[in-house]
This record gives structure tokens, C-alpha cells and sequence, in this order.
């Protein structure tokens, strides 16, 4: 097995899998308490005035639960939700059919909000603020617009860059939130509830273990536990201990923080072709032989919360929490960069 397939987009076995354990209900949640807050209050509103829910912004890094509470919401408001992403609707005529199909309080959510082709945004604008659309039916001479009225539906979009949103996509949606990485306590208790679920006998120190290691995302902690419980009932008798746990990780080649191979490769990359840095990402990225975009969105946002990278206006750096971890030297620096290494 590919150790990039712990940390990246789930195939359609996996997306099944992770499906079965997402929570139904705002209550049954872990986690982003105060996001968690937050929508009950304006959940309860929208439901005392017997209106749709506001339009909903939901951004924060890949598998912190964008997706399932987009489903969450729509249990709570007892809506049908549609499910879309940005790259997928490539014309007007592809959102016009979504808009005109939904009923009133429905959901349209819509993943990678920020992969919106130009058009189709500003096609979006007045149906989110007004709830009617200008279609023009035929392209040239002959053709003519004709201005639909569309049922009060909400629109939530979810996006791992909030940085790349027009501020006139931004601003039409009424609720804004920003989910946080999870601490290891919550991921212990999601990863408890999950045994449960699957019906895997665990000990509690063996849970804490799995946490410790899920790059504080709750995608990777269900994913590490499907396959400690592989490795549970073929190379133990079914039962999750802190020993079966570590042998498990040792064969991801994942470490005590939560760094697989790529991670390590890229710190590796880093300092050993650049010195440690300042490098650019285009740089790093042709030294590994990967994408930018699968750096930028899987590797480093973990590494810049752990403390072992930051960007510069010169490119990255690696901090000399880095070579501590991978047992390395930390070059002296220049007195013209002392806040690199201070």
C-alpha cells in the first residue's frame, strides 16, 4: 500500500467507509466547539422563523470535516442536500440545472468553492443574494435571457484555500467559519466512538497512541484505524493494544508525530538540497518529483503548525525543531536572517 494513501483524497472504498462513521447530528460531533456553538444558535433561529438556514462558508485543511458537516447542517434543518464540487461545474447551463431543481430550505454544497470558473461565480451571485438568475438561452443573434426566480435554498461551500475566494464570493455568505486542526484528546474520543462502531475491542492507551498520530485530522485517524484493525486480526487476536498500534505505524513508516514518508522527504529535500532553506515551493516541488499543490495542501500545513517550516517572502525555511527531528545538524546562519533561527 501506497503510504500517501493515509494522508490523501479516499478512493471509492474508502469514501464509503469514512461515510459509515460520520456523525448525523450537531450533538453527535467532536470537536471545533466553538464552530459547534455557533451553528446551533443560527440553526435554532432558522428554525423558530421557519426559514432556510444563511448561505455558509466552511474553510480549513483537507479532512477536518468540511464535507460531513455540510451533511450535519442538512439533517438539522430536515433539507434535501445536493452535492457538487467547483471543478465539476464547467458552464452556466450545469448550475442552472441544480438551481432550478431544489426546493425551498434545501442545500447545495458545493466542494472546492474556490475552483469556480469565473463565470459560473458571477452567475452564482445573484441567485445567492436574490434568488433569481439571468440565463440566456441561446448564444449569437437569436438568443434572449430570461430571468428565473428560484426557491430560497442555502448554499454551503467549503474550500482548503480562503485565500483564493473572491471577496464578492466571500462576502454574499452570511455564516464564515474556520475549522481548527483537533487536539488529541478529541481525536481519542472520535477515534473511541469509531471502535465502537466498527466494533473493534481497543485498550484506552492504544487509542490515545492512534490519536497522537493522525496529524490532527480526523479523516487520517479513521483511516490509521481501519488499518491497525487489519493488522489486529491478521497479526493479533482482533484487539487493539499500544503494541499492535506501533507495529502498524512502523509499516506506514509513520512516525511519533504523525510524519510519513513524504512529510520527511520534503524536510529532507529542504535541507539537505537548500541548505535548509529559503527555497521556493516550484523548487522543492521538481526536486521530489510531486506536485506543488499536493505539497502546499498535504504537507504543509501540518509541518507550519508543528513549527518545522515557515515561508518567508523568500520561500520556505526549516526551523531547527526540523533537524531535531530528523537528526540533524542545523546549519549557522548568516547575521543578515537572525530571526530564522533565534
Amino acid at each position: 500500500m501506497s503510504i500517501e494513501r493515509v494522508f490523501t483524497q479516499p478512493g471509492p472504498d474508502e469514501e464509503t467507509y469514512l461515510t459509515s462513521l460520520r456523525p448525523q447530528r450537531l450533538n453527535d460531533c467532536i470537536g471545533q466547539e466553538a464552530v459547534r456553538q455557533q451553528l446551533l444558535i443560527a440553526l435554532e433561529a432558522a428554525q423558530h422563523r421557519r426559514e432556510p438556514l444563511d448561505h455558509v462558508l466552511l474553510d480549513g485543511p483537507p479532512g477536518l470535516g468540511k464535507t460531513t458537516l455540510a451533511h450535519v447542517i442538512a439533517n438539522e434543518m430536515n433539507a434535501a442536500i445536493r452535492v457538487t464540487s467547483g471543478p465539476a461545474i464547467t458552464r452556466q447551463g450545469d448550475l442552472m440545472m441544480m438551481l432550478t431543481q431544489m426546493d425551498t430550505g434545501d442545500i447545495l454544497f458545493i466542494d472546492e468553492v474556490h475552483r469556480l470558473h469565473t463565470v459560473v461565480e458571477e452567475f452564482l451571485y445573484p441567485a445567492m443574494e436574490d434568488f433569481r438568475v439571468d440565463y440566456t438561452t441561446d448564444s449569437g443573434i437569436g438568443g434572449r435571457t430570461v430571468n428565473f426566480a428560484l426557491k430560497r435554498f442555502t448554499l454551503i461551500g467549503a474550500t482548503t484555500r480562503a485565500g483564493m475566494l473572491s471577496q464578492a464570493l466571500r462576502t454574499r455568505f452570511g455564516l464564515v467559519f474556520h475549522l481548527e486542526y483537533y487536539t488529541t484528546t478529541e481525536l481519542t474520543e472520535i477515534v473511541a466512538r469509531n471502535a465502537d462502531l466498527l466494533k473493534i475491542k481497543s485498550a484506552p492507551a492504544a487509542l490515545e497512541r492512534l490519536a497522537s498520530r493522525a496529524r490532527g485530522t480526523p479523516r487520517i485517524v479513521n483511516r490509521l484505524l481501519r488499518r491497525v484493525r487489519d493488522y489486529a486480526q491478521v497479526r493479533g487476536d482482533g484487539t487493539m493494544t499500544p503494541a499492535v498500534v506501533d507495529a502498524t505505524m512502523e509499516i506506514l513508516q509513520v512516525d511519533e508525530l504523525g510524519l510519513d514518508s513524504l512529510d520527511r522527504a520534503y524536510l529532507t529535500a529542504l535541507i539537505k538540497h537548500y541548505d535548509g532553506g529559503p527555497a521556493g515551493i516550484e523548487a522543492i516541488a521538481a526536486t521530489m518529483g510531486h506536485e506543488r499543490d499536493t505539497l502546499e495542501d498535504v504537507v504543509e500545513p501540518y509541518l507550519l503548525q508543528l513549527g518545522f517550516v515557515i515561508r518567508t517572502p523568500r520561500g520556505r525555511v526549516a526551523r531547527p525543531k526540523a533537524y531535531e527531528h530528523l537528526d540533524l545538524t542545523a546549519p549557522k546562519r548568516t547575521a543578515d536572517e537572525p530571526t530564522l533561527f533565534e
